[in-house]
């Protein structure tokens, strides 16, 4: 089991930038690709970002390539998501997901979910 707890979300001005982390406990964080997601109000949930188990590849949706920014920290256990110019249409809640295969790329099921964390830009 991992359980996932995200942070950082808020309220923020189109242009603004926020920073998201991602907090793990439980079995081996370090070996697994962790994903970042959003779904905004009437919307489904659509993938924003991934990092594989070392960091070592990056991934991200077309609307936020240059603006946003995933890393982690596996002696801390963590995954964060630095984004920058936000616009009104980033506004969402921002979940953190763990990949359920071990050293995978991160473009598999993810298997483990965090509880989202609010993202509002205001125009």
């Amino acid at each position: 089991q991992v359980q996932l707890v995200e942070s950082g979300g808020g309220l923020v001005q189109a242009g603004g930038s926020l920073r998201l982390s991602c907090a793990a406990s439980g079995r081996t964080f370090s070996s697994y690709a962790v994903g970042w997601f959003r779904q905004a109000p009437g919307k489904e949930r659509e993938f924003v970002a991934a990092i594989t188990f070392n960091g070592a590849t990056t991934i991200y949706v077309d609307s936020v390539k240059g603006r946003f920014t995933i890393s982690r920290d596996n002696a801390k256990n963590s995954v964060y998501l630095q984004m920058n110019s936000l616009n009104p249409e980033d506004t969402a809640v921002y979940y953190c997901a763990v990949e359920g295969i071990r050293y995978g790329l991160g473009q598999g099921e993810y298997v483990y979910w965090g509880q989202g964390t609010q993202v509002t830009v205001s125009s």
